[in-house]
């Protein structure tokens, strides 16, 4: 079980210097909890998610992973470390149309240097989990939008991250698809994963071990 919390000290930032999104923002998010961060569209959540990630650059602040600076080093070096530790499950999940439900499942071991067949069984295992009820070989332009959530979310737990960050992953979900989205972050969290939410989605908060508003 993973030990390491995910910590944002001061954070500032904005996308014009005299308007910053969020400033001398703290954040801490321990081992083994699954935040919700709420609050209205266009106060900083996915802006907050990216930072955190490394995805974006603070004016000021710091983001640390236990005693892990996650915006020191090289680009790629941090971005080895994200491909390695890090799961990422969006709203409108992006499936390249050519390749197949399986292939988009064990995605991030292109990313991690990892032989996708190592993984396969339990990307199968995690399809299963997840109640994709499909041929593995199918391509995503033959699923529904639930269906292709899930893929994502099977994509994003597959090599087993210290973060999954997850932006309004239930937005255009239907009541049995949210379960199943719910129920399979809950159980990284249980695992010791660290995980965080940005939703305007109630079936989400009120589950949640933790809440964060901005």
């Amino acid at each position: 079980m993973f030990a390491e919390s995910l910590d944002g000290r001061g954070i500032g930032f904005g996308y014009r210097r005299d308007r910053p999104v969020l400033d001398g923002l703290d954040i801490h998010l321990p081992a083994g909890s699954l935040t919700a961060l709420c609050g209205r569209s266009g106060r900083g959540k996915s802006t907050l998610l990216y930072l955190l990630a490394g995805l974006l650059t603070p004016w000021r602040g710091q983001v640390r992973l236990g005693e892990r600076d996650l915006h020191a080093g090289s680009d790629a070096a941090r971005s080895a470390y994200r491909a390695a530790h890090f799961g990422f499950i969006f709203q409108d999940v992006v499936l390249d149309a050519r390749r197949s439900v399986l292939d988009a499942v064990l995605e991030p071991c292109l990313y991690a240097g990892l032989d996708k067949a190592v993984h396969t069984g339990r990307a199968l295992d995690l399809m299963a989990r997840l109640g994709v009820d499909l041929d593995p070989d199918v391509l995503p332009g033959q699923i529904s939008g639930g269906q292709a959530q899930r893929i994502g979310v099977c994509r994003a737990l597959l090599l087993g991250p210290r973060i999954v960050f997850a932006d309004e992953p239930t937005g255009n979900l239907d009541d049995d698809s949210t379960e199943a989205v719910v129920t399979a972050l809950l159980g990284a969290a249980t695992g010791g994963c660290t995980v965080l939410v940005a939703t305007h989605d109630d079936r989400i908060v009120r589950r949640a071990t933790a809440r964060v508003e901005l």
